[in-house]
């Protein structure tokens, strides 16, 4: 049998359980120099841009970082919450994290605290922070329902990088892709019908928008694409619609290589066009709103919609830390918890 010294069993007893929420990042501020340092960690990630450094950093340097502050800056400033100063992204994650940790409260070697992969707090001040406040285990959440690697496996890259500046690691779990979930997708299903019920059109078409990849990253290999169909179509059968009512679409394409089709502002432009009047968009890509989000398709898919003819459109929020949004987060959490706590 083995004996364990007082002091050891004292040590044990304190060791505790991390969590780390981690979303995608977020600028300090909307000003061109903020916008730079953001656009340009961001913008250089081999995850996200996987053209040789020899051509892209040229143009990187060259062009993108000297323009693209200035009118990314501009969009963030119509969505940036005044109050806080800061982006609603930063606000949202914090308040999941926060909320977590009410739910977790009970246990109290548990310890819940959030990231961003780009900008701050970073992956690795969080890590670090954790291990010194005892966790001695953590799991890292990264908040993407679907997987890719210039989102889910950049998170990993990040997180496993900080572990490897250490001489103590901790254990560690990552919480994998849940596109499929039955708790995700009714908590989707959910948000999709209550909001509809507050309108006083019934959208003829259902968009959902997914942030989108370029189609080269899809023939080698990456799942994205699918886990986006997948999501979509179980939340059809959830709904009870055909692929009329409800469609998959791809948002945010950079660059000039073709990206997931269909593109998500030529799709609502020729919905306009061909004489629907009413539509309803969401993102279930996104476990936050965000600039994507709340600029790019509440306000400008708005207008593209609106200018091609189309009459009512409405955006449907992201779960954000709603009760819903939040029981997805936690029952993941405890799931990857078991044994643990």
């Amino acid at each position: 049998m083995r004996i364990v010294a007082p002091a050891a069993r004292k040590a044990a007893a304190a060791e505790k359980v991390g969590v780390l929420l981690v979303n995608l990042g977020t600028p300090d501020g909307t000003d061109y120099w903020p916008m730079r340092r953001y656009l340009g960690e961001f913008l250089s990630d081999r995850r996200v841009i996987e053209w040789p450094r020899a051509i892209w950093y040229p143009i990187l340097y060259g062009i993108v970082l000297s323009r693209r502050p200035q009118r990314s800056g501009a969009a963030y400033d119509t969505i940036w919450n005044r109050e806080q100063n800061e982006s609603p992204l930063r606000t949202f994650t914090r308040a999941q994290g926060e909320k977590l940790a009410s739910a977790l409260a009970k246990h109290e070697n548990v310890i819940v605290d959030w990231a961003m992969r780009y900008g701050r707090p970073s992956i690795e001040t969080v890590t670090k922070s954790l291990m010194e406040r005892g966790c001695d285990r953590i799991v890292m959440f990264p908040l993407y329902p679907q997987y890719s690697a210039s989102t889910t496996a950049t998170v990993n890259d990040k997180f496993f990088q900080a572990l490897m500046k250490m001489r103590f690691q901790p254990a560690v779990r990552t919480v994998p892709a849940y596109y499929d979930e039955p708790i995700y997708i009714d908590a989707l299903a959910r948000s999709i019908e209550q909001h509809l019920a507050t309108l006083s059109f019934e959208p003829e078409v259902v968009i959902a928008s997914y942030h989108g990849i370029p189609l080269g990253y899809s023939k080698k290999g990456d799942p994205y694409h699918q886990h986006c169909l997948t999501t979509s179509q179980l939340l059809r059968e959830r709904l009870g619609w055909d692929e009329k009512k409800l469609i998959s679409t791809f948002q945010s394409r950079f660059g000039p290589e073709e990206w997931l089709q269909p593109y998500t502002d030529k799709t609502v432009e020729r919905l306009g066009r061909e004489g629907v009047k009413s539509i309803a968009v969401f993102n279930p890509g996104f476990v936050a709103d965000c600039l994507e989000t709340l600029e790019e398709i509440a306000v400008e898919a708005a207008d593209i919609f609106q200018a091609a003819g189309g009459e009512n459109f409405t955006h449907i929020p992201c779960l954000n830390d709603t009760a819903d949004g939040m029981a997805v987060i936690e029952a993941l959490v405890r799931r990857e918890l078991s044994g643990w706590l």
